[in-house]
């Protein structure tokens, strides 16, 4: 039976019950049952209701009349019902007590009421026990059904996947070799622990997957299950917590009885942070239910009784919020770093995503190491979603494989934004724009240490109105203090271009201005890099509330160094500020091509870049319809929420 035939069945059940119930108690508020010697009474006494009849049923022997009562003052009419034999003898009586009564208007009515069978008798009789009986098996039914079981609550709700279908082993994983080593060593000790045990050593109990989103944790447990050979069990933190007090406790408990009847096995638990945060980070009252879980939770990984057998895997993103009793040696003794994939791990994670799966159908003149070169600081998640777009670029362009083309036009999508070619800019904006973005590229491209220009485009991506992308070299895991100085000269280069050749200040430097002062109060509170102020770290930082830390940031330095920073990195910007003028001012010239050429052509790579800056003529290529113009009135601009600078990620100069 489906489920919406199930709850218009209780629904039924539920208002025949509240009829019956009704008709029951509060039904006989005017009716009530007397003996036959008072209807001789009420006749005698004129208190019967001349405006009904007496009806006599020959058939039930059953008297029927009315009487009037006073209630708060008021007259009501009470339906009253009597039983007798009705013979001649008791007919006379009646007949008598109407004659000494005087009530001449009050009349008596013989009726013979028709037999309604044996059956319905019984149904009459039966009905409330049998509607009280289905309600009942309804309600059983739809509270064991599915995972709401009735009186389950406890139940730990973690899968078995014990399932061959579209298994994932270590060699769909890619990008993370240490990761994958570790853990296959665990996988070994599960098939072979004499190996191991023979020397002494014992089987790690916990292994805590660490990094950051989309780098292939989850991915890694699903390998482990598909090449463990062991039962594995999978739940997800947030699993344990309910609204009822004390669920969460008893579903680890039911979860670790279920890993011991199934040892050696393995319980993976995603997202542990969701029960496993920091304890007594309330600010206030309320109930500790979430505690209580993560205390049995400890208790079950490393308490009295030992479940040698039993292995712990968790993922996370966030371990700096972890309880440190989660953490310590004996129940998570191994902690596991999954990165960031480098240029090689990406090859990797690009070629399963196309050739080894052979999910998508890819040309023979694509080439994987120059899109990995391409992508620094991409996740395998990233990459995965790079891929998919140019599988669904390609389908639409309505080609039978995957080429380089859409390979490239999917990562711009992915790192600028989709194109937003419909979007009415007057004649103004657009060439704001074009200078501004020039700006930013002569800067990029003539100051020495900075990452080459990818593409300049003044085509509308995102929520920018035009971008200048830079991209490393090779990834890039520390920011030295001249390469952060170089990004704040280059983040100024937008402004300085539009003071030079059009005269004005605009908005559209808003988010480079903003970025730039972040950048330079880093490097002077942060790492240390001011002459000034030497290698110190000024300011606390914030602690999240839920942690029951720090609620706000405190000054821990004086009014006086607080003056003095701000000097500093007013004086940072300001040096950068005068270098990019001085660079843009030396190439006037190659700032006017730039500009014209993104008027013309919209967008710009590399290539064009080289052929602008030694005077050549731009490639003919194919052009894509030009942008629909608006008055020259339109002053709409719009701000772009661009990403902090991180290390080996492509970098973005938005305008506007």
């Amino acid at each position: 039976m489906k489920q919406s035939h199930k709850t218009i069945l209780l629904w039924v059940l539920l208002i025949g019950v509240f009829f019956l119930l009704y008709n029951l108690f509060a039904g006989g508020g005017d009716s009530k049952e007397v003996p036959f010697f008072q209807l001789i009474s009420d006749i005698e006494q004129k208190r019967v209701s001349t405006d009904d009849d007496v009806v006599i049923d020959l058939k039930s022997n059953r008297y029927e009349y009315s009487v009037v009562e006073m209630r708060d003052g008021k007259a009501v009419k009470v339906r009253q019902h009597a039983f007798g034999l009705v013979d001649p003898a008791i007919q006379d009586r009646l007949e008598g007590a109407l004659k000494a009564s005087g009530q001449t208007a009050l009349r008596i009515r013989y009726e013979r009421s028709e037999d309604s069978g044996f059956w319905t008798s019984v149904l009459v009789s039966w009905l409330p026990m049998l509607l009280i009986f289905g309600l009942f098996f309804v309600f059983l039914r739809q509270m064991q059904a599915g995972g709401g079981r009735a009186m389950s609550f406890g139940k730990s709700k973690a899968r078995l996947l014990t399932e061959r279908k579209n298994k994932i082993t270590f060699a769909d994983v890619a990008g993370i070799v240490e990761a994958r080593d570790e853990l296959e060593e665990i996988i070994d000790f599960l098939r072979d622990p004499k190996k191991f045990t023979r020397l002494g050593g014992r089987i790690p109990k916990g292994v805590l997957l660490m990094g950051p989103p989309g780098t292939g944790k989850t991915l890694l447990a699903r390998a482990i299950a598909g090449e463990a050979g062991v039962p594995f069990f999978t739940i997800s933190g947030s699993d344990f917590v309910e609204m009822f007090v004390g669920v969460g406790a008893a579903r680890v408990r039911d979860l670790f009885e279920q890993g011991k009847k199934n040892a050696p096995c393995i319980i993976f638990i995603d997202e542990i942070d969701a029960v496993g945060r920091h304890r007594g980070a309330g600010l206030g009252g309320g109930h500790d239910e979430r505690e209580q879980t993560l205390n049995q939770l400890l208790v079950e990984m490393d308490g009295f009784e030992g479940k040698e057998n039993v292995i712990i895997v968790a993922a996370t993103n966030r371990p700096d919020v972890l309880d440190p009793a989660l953490l310590r040696p004996g129940r998570f003794d191994r902690r596991i770093v999954v990165p960031l994939p480098d240029v090689r791990g990406r090859t990797g994670i690009l070629d399963v995503h196309t050739r080894v799966s052979r999910k998508v159908p890819v040309a023979d003149d694509v080439e994987l190491e120059t899109i990995a070169r391409g992508t620094p600081g991409f996740s395998g998640a990233d990459l995965e979603n790079l891929v998919n777009e140019a599988a669904l670029l390609a389908a639409r362009r309505d080609k039978k494989v995957v080429d380089m083309e859409d390979f490239e036009t999917a990562k711009d999508k992915v790192l600028m934004g989709t194109e937003r070619r419909s979007m009415i800019i007057s004649d103004r904006e657009k060439r704001t724009t074009a200078y501004h973005e020039a700006g930013h590229t002569i800067v990029a491209r003539t100051i020495p240490g900075s990452d080459p220009v990818h593409k300049v485009t003044i085509i509308p991506r995102g929520r920018a109105l035009g971008l200048t992308q830079q991209l490393p070299t090779e990834d890039r895991l520390n920011i030295s203090r001249e390469f952060a100085l170089n990004q704040i000269t280059i983040l100024m280069g937008g402004r300085i271009a539009e003071e030079l050749v059009l005269k004005q200040q605009t908005t559209g430097a808003g988010m480079d201005i903003e970025r730039s002062t972040e950048l330079a109060r880093k490097m002077v509170c942060e790492w240390g890099m001011s002459e000034k102020l030497g290698p110190l770290a000024f300011g606390k930082k914030e602690e999240a509330i839920f942690l029951g830390r720090e609620i706000a940031q405190h000054q821990d330095y004086s009014e006086q160094t607080a003056i003095d920073i701000d000097n500093e990195v007013k004086r940072l910007v300001t040096e950068c500020y005068g270098r990019a003028r001085k660079l843009i001012l030396e190439n006037l010239d190659v700032l006017e091509r730039v500009a014209q050429a993104l008027l013309v052509h919209e967008s710009l790579d590399g290539e064009d870049l080289d052929a602008i800056f030694a005077g050549r003529e731009i490639p003919k290529r194919w052009s894509k319809p030009p942008q629909g113009t608006a008055p020259a009135d339109a002053t709409d601009v719009e701000k772009k929420a661009s990403p902090g600078i991180l290390p080996g990620r492509p970098r973005e100069v938005p305008t506007g």
